[in-house]
């Protein structure tokens, strides 16, 4: 299914993304050698062991880039011009090898380009861990909020649509 044309966003509207993906080693291994981080909370167990988590963290910019990727197909597959900006970005928990991670986005502004025939788009994704143990949790939760932040896009109408 492709994504969303503009006309299709509505504000407000919350989309819930089927896709999850477990967090492996390797995908923070591999993110951190092709991005060039060689930050040791990542990737160097005896150093984390020392630290306040206890152990290595999962690159936020993968966290983020993971959520973004998961957005896509209910997004903006095939029916965007250009991702404009990520704006506020938040890391308010960490992520650990083996949690599962969920997805939803919540349009908050959409507006018509001047020539009418785009749109902007602009959606807050948050990212939770949904399999996370109890004690990372606060009374009440059952997920664990671990990254948000805000996407704009340049959506196509469908009519305009190539």
């Amino acid at each position: 299914m492709p994504g969303l044309y503009y006309e299709e966003f509505e504000e407000g509207q919350t989309i819930e993304h089927r896709r999850r993906r477990t967090v492996s080693e390797s995908d923070n291994q591999r993110f951190c050698d092709m991005t060039m981080n060689q930050q040791p909370l990542h990737l160097d167990e005896d150093f984390t062991a020392d630290t306040q988590f206890g152990q290595r963290l999962v690159n936020g910019l993968y966290t983020m880039s993971l959520a973004v990727g998961i957005t896509i197909p209910e997004t903006t597959d095939g029916t965007i011009v250009a991702n404009l900006s990520y704006d506020d970005v938040e890391h308010p928990n960490p992520v650990f090898h083996g949690d599962t991670i969920r997805v939803q986005s919540t349009i908050t502004d959409k507006r018509e380009t001047s020539s009418g025939e785009r749109g902007l788009v602009t959606m807050r994704v948050e990212a939770f861990v949904v399999d996370a143990d109890a004690e990372r949790l606060d009374e009440g939760e059952d997920e664990l909020l671990v990254c948000e932040f805000e996407r704009t896009v340049l959506s196509l109408k469908r009519e305009h649509a190539e």
